[in-house]
């Protein structure tokens, strides 16, 4: 029996959503056996409930220059894009100062490279991976259209896609007859958009996980359910430790545990500033709306997605930890505003969901070894954009296990870089 003392696994993977999934994909392309380890089933948790989006041309961090000036006034609408529960703004100081340094000129243009080094990795890895694993029929290329109530806002985003232009972004700017053209239904309020036709979608997130998740385990992966307490080096190998006193030894690991690999890396000695995000929607069934593509509500902080399951309505920020209850008011408004933003929503029959998203204060993910053993890589801290990075993070684990020269540096990931 393999992951015994004697007889280890070659890899434990500690989180079974797309990231280790991914992951597990790209150790088996080495011949490593491999087991995925999770307190719930694979992909039960934030790989379930996103928006499906592949936004490979979103590399603008969300900590940047003037962010700062704009969060005192999203924080007085507690149904608003952002919002921080009164009982978590104490413990949320120390990340929201990080986040405020990250915004600084130069910190965001750094953070703004190695995203968009993450990203272009990421789309090509992602394109192999889908073809490799009989996956592209899941992928579609609709393109994604930001839409703006007004000239002032409309203008107001053109820095941002400057940058973008910048990196090689393709994209149009349309005014309504070209938001019609694209997407019938909408609002009158909206007067101007911009249109990505790179943009592309899975067409349920939960669906494409667990395709590729079948995927591995065809290929010999197995699945252990259970409560993580502790990965500890131990010789020549890696301990897993349960919370119900079972082991499971590898000869190395990745901790891909989203959200909850915080207290992981902690124990290893690693001080990572992890926070959750909060995200919130509501799916709605199939026929709620005739929705061509992805619509982003910029100004709203969320986007109307159409996935093979339903519509889904979701985003926002709510940063307020793992253990507060949810606050479904957030959905509601979103789907309040939905309704007004596309008058011919039908809003009955949803089901509402609740997720969380694991993010750094710089908007970038932690890839790179533990400071205590080179057996132990990590590979989370991906907010939004986890589905989107799973392929390119995947890539990079998987070289940093085979002792190989990772395709882009690694430097702005380092777990250690905020000690």
């Amino acid at each position: 029996m393999s992951g015994t003392k004697d007889n280890p696994v070659d890899v434990a993977v500690i989180g079974a959503g797309i990231i280790g999934i991914t992951a597990a994909y790209f150790l088996q392309d080495e011949k490593k056996s491999v087991v995925l380890v999770d307190r719930a089933g694979p992909a039960e948790a934030t790989s379930a409930g996103n928006a499906g989006a592949l936004a490979f041309t979103d590399v603008l961090p969300l900590a940047s220059p003037g962010i700062m000036r704009k969060a005192p006034f999203w924080l007085l609408d507690p149904l608003g894009p952002l919002s921080i529960p009164p009982a978590y703004a104490l413990k949320i100081a120390p990340w929201l100062r990080r986040f405020w340094e990250a915004s600084r000129p130069a910190a965001y243009a750094a953070s703004t490279r190695a995203q968009v080094a993450l990203m272009r990795i990421s789309r090509n890895e992602m394109t192999q991976l889908v073809d490799s694993a009989g996956l592209a029929h899941m992928v579609r290329s609709d393109g994604c259209l930001e839409v703006y109530e007004g000239a002032a806002q409309w203008q107001a985003s053109l820095p941002g896609w400057q940058a973008r232009q910048r990196e090689g972004i393709v994209f149009r700017h349309v005014e309504r007859d070209g938001i019609d053209a694209l997407q019938k239904g909408l609002s009158p309020r909206f007067t101007h958009g911009t249109f990505v036709p790179e943009w592309q979608n899975v067409s349920d997130p939960r669906d494409f996980a667990l395709a590729l998740y079948a995927r591995v385990a065809e290929r010999g992966a197995t699945f252990q359910r259970g409560l993580v307490e502790t990965v500890e080096p131990e010789g020549e190998t890696v301990v897993v430790r349960f919370a119900d006193g079972t082991t499971l030894h590898a000869k190395q690991a990745i901790i891909a545990a989203g959200a909850w690999s915080k207290p992981l890396a902690e124990k290893l000695g690693d001080d990572v500033p992890l926070e959750t995000e909060r995200g919130y929607n509501t799916t709605l069934p199939p026929g709620a709306f005739d929705l061509k593509r992805q619509i982003v509500f910029g100004g709203h902080g969320f986007v109307v997605s159409a996935l093979s399951t339903g519509i889904r309505v979701g985003g926002a920020v709510e940063l307020g930890g793992l253990d507060l209850p949810p606050n479904f008011k957030r959905s509601k408004a979103m789907l309040d505003k939905a309704k007004a933003f596309l008058p011919g929503l039908d809003t009955t029959g949803g089901q509402e969901w609740m997720g969380f998203r694991p993010s750094m204060p710089d908007s970038l993910p932690v890839i790179g070894r533990s400071k205590v053993s080179a057996r132990i890589a990590y590979a989370f801290g991906h907010g939004h954009l986890g589905l989107t990075q799973s392929a390119g993070t995947g890539r990079l684990v998987a070289d940093l296990l085979e002792r190989r020269m990772p395709a882009i540096p690694l430097e702005p990931f380092r777990p250690g870089r905020f000690s």
